[in-house]
């Protein structure tokens, strides 16, 4: 049971709070003060999408806050007790929508996902606003109300997921056998190519080492020349470096015995000296090394002009090189192998698609059951709405297939949604052929239509709230008395928050709040009065059934109006 619900900063409403019973509770005030909105509140309170436009103007963020009494051994009790929160504390939803785009939700002061918010409140509360009566036009929604109520989502769901394993492989299956037909031609093209690139046999950054080389052996002569002057000057000329860094050393030797401090400068000369030989002996090797012969730098040329003529046939750089390669013996691979492959995955999908029509022929007897169980409530339920003579058919059809296939079974075509193709169908005259919503319905009897499906399907779901916006639209006189008499059945068994225009519904409310739209500092907002007593009830009904004039005599009927219904 939602037992309270604070909302601050969203669209026109500044900061209000609403405490809830169990029972009845309408919500009545004039169009545009803000009912709606409260509704909105709490679609998002139970994972309805946000947007930013809905924070108050000139507000950074909006706050929406709810708290329900959570029966023990429910849904959400036990979804709670595997996230190691404590049902019996009750449930406390909160959601931060803030006008930079960023939402945040938090359950039990914990913030949470939006995932586990919808799977916690699945069971909690359902909301039939005006969107749910445009929805019934659509055909695509009916099949959704009818596995609602025959409880086959979960067998639906399975076909889904079974239909989504098989659609990519049948897609494959067909792009490979297109791909069968590749020419001859086409394949020695490609084999062609791999012995190219085989053929050549390159190494990783093999073009890099030959352009390092080139650029060696192009300058071999210039590199021994620099080489074997660096030796003669080193060492083997007269009066070379080495020799006069010898007798430097040796002077300075000579004369530490003078001066002990120049035992350490000795023997700074001492190692130069041995690293200059060091040096003159890795340049005698190095000059050994040198190649100067021309047909090296030629081999080089030609292997450097074949590398960068692949490289340009297939791509720019060695990576691109190898990875065309890789591909191409990928493509000859399956081409190779294609029929090996088509037969591994039509067993693969053959496979598939057997468990997929059992789970559709399946799904569709349930629902074929489900459909004639759900036209007679429904027909009940309209027949307390003032509707006595409404045929209601939930008509269920098949797409015919023209020929055999994975998707098909008793040549009819199985869908993401399987074998069905749902229709509503109703007949509120005597003798008229039941026909579709959308064609024949007027806004009051869709209204009733939509209260009918949600009764039969709180049952079925075993939802704790209902919340209805503007059920009343299109009905009147007997009919919304009757609709009144409906809800107020409904909260015998469930929690009834409804938004209503008519006296004749507001009137069965077990409790009342007045909405209303009022301006402060040139700031509109919206306020809410608890109708706790007679007086303001009798004040709310007669502003309903006279408008701004309130006399006497609207009074004394808003008075006789609620005497049989006001709990005092």
């Amino acid at each position: 049971m939602l037992s309270e619900l604070a909302i601050k900063n969203f669209a026109i409403i500044d900061d209000i709070r609403i405490s809830f019973s169990r029972g009845f509770s309408v919500l009545t005030g004039e169009t545009g003060a803000g009912k709606s909105i409260i509704i909105e509140a709490v679609n998002l309170l139970l994972g309805g999408r946000a947007a930013s436009d809905l924070v108050r103007t000139g507000e950074k963020i909006a706050e929406l806050e709810a708290t329900f009494d959570i029966e023990p051994g429910s849904p959400a009790a036990l979804i709670m007790a595997d996230q190691d929160m404590d049902p019996n504390e009750g449930l406390m939803i909160r959601r931060v929508i803030a006008a930079s785009g960023k939402h945040k939700v938090y359950i039990n002061s914990r913030q949470s996902t939006m995932q586990l918010l919808k799977q916690v409140t699945c069971n909690l509360a359902g909301i039939s606003s005006q969107h749910a009566h445009q929805s019934l036009f659509n055909e695509e929604n009916h099949l959704s109300i009818l596995d609602r109520f025959a409880k086959t989502q979960t067998l639906a769901a399975e076909v889904r997921h079974l239909y989504n394993a098989l659609n990519p492989l049948v897609r494959q299956i067909h792009e490979l056998r297109a791909g069968a037909d590749q020419t001859d031609q086409e394949n020695d093209f490609l084999k062609f190519q791999i012995d190219e690139i085989k053929a050549a046999n390159i190494r990783a950054d093999e073009d890099e080492t030959l352009q390092k080389e080139r650029l060696r052996l192009k300058n071999g002569t210039e590199i021994l020349t620099c080489v074997t002057s660096a030796v003669d000057e080193l060492f083997s000329r007269e009066n070379a470096i080495l020799e006069r860094l010898g007798r430097i050393r040796n002077d300075l030797e000579k004369r530490s015995a003078l001066d002990p401090a120049l035992v350490q400068i000795a023997g700074k000369a001492s190692q130069a000296l041995f690293d200059l030989e060091d040096l003159a002996e890795e340049l005698r090797i190095y000059t050994s090394r040198i190649d100067l012969d021309p047909e090296h730098l030629d081999r080089t040329e030609e292997r450097l002009d074949l590398i960068q003529r692949l490289k340009r046939k297939y791509g720019g750089t060695l990576e691109q090189l190898f990875k065309r390669y890789a591909d191409m013996q990928s493509r000859l691979e399956q081409t190779g192998n294609v029929e090996q492959r088509i037969a591994r995955l039509e067993k693969e999908a053959e496979e598939i698609a057997a468990t997929l029509r059992e789970k559709a022929m399946t799904l569709s007897e349930k629902r074929k059951a489900g459909a004639e169980t759900l036209g007679h409530l429904a027909e009940k339920e309209l027949g307390e709405l003032e509707m006595g003579n409404t045929r209601f058919v939930v008509f269920l059809g098949h797409i015919p297939a023209d020929e055999t296939g994975y998707f098909t079974v008793d040549k009819r075509l199985i869908s993401p949604t399987g074998m069905d193709r749902v229709s509503f169908l109703i007949s509120p005259n005597p003798g008229e052929e039941p026909r579709p919503l959308s064609r024949i319905a007027s806004g009051g009897e869709l209204s009733r239509v939509v209260l009918a499906l949600k009764a039969i399907l709180s049952r079925t779901e075993a939802l704790g709230t209902l919340v209805f916006d503007e059920v009343d639209s299109g009905v009147g006189g007997k009919t919304s008395d009757k609709v009144g008499k409906k809800l107020r059945a409904l909260a015998e068994t469930y929690q009834v928050i409804c938004i209503t225009h008519l006296a004749q519904i507001a009137r069965f409310g077990t409790s009342h709040f007045r909405i209303e739209k009022k301006v402060h500092n040139g700031r509109t907002a919206t306020a809410i009065t608890p109708l706790a007593d007679m007086e303001s009830r009798v004040a709310e009904i007669a502003r309903m059934i006279g408008g701004e004039k309130i006399t006497s005599t609207t009074l004394a009927h808003a008075r006789e109006m609620l005497t049989n219904h006001f709990p005092y």
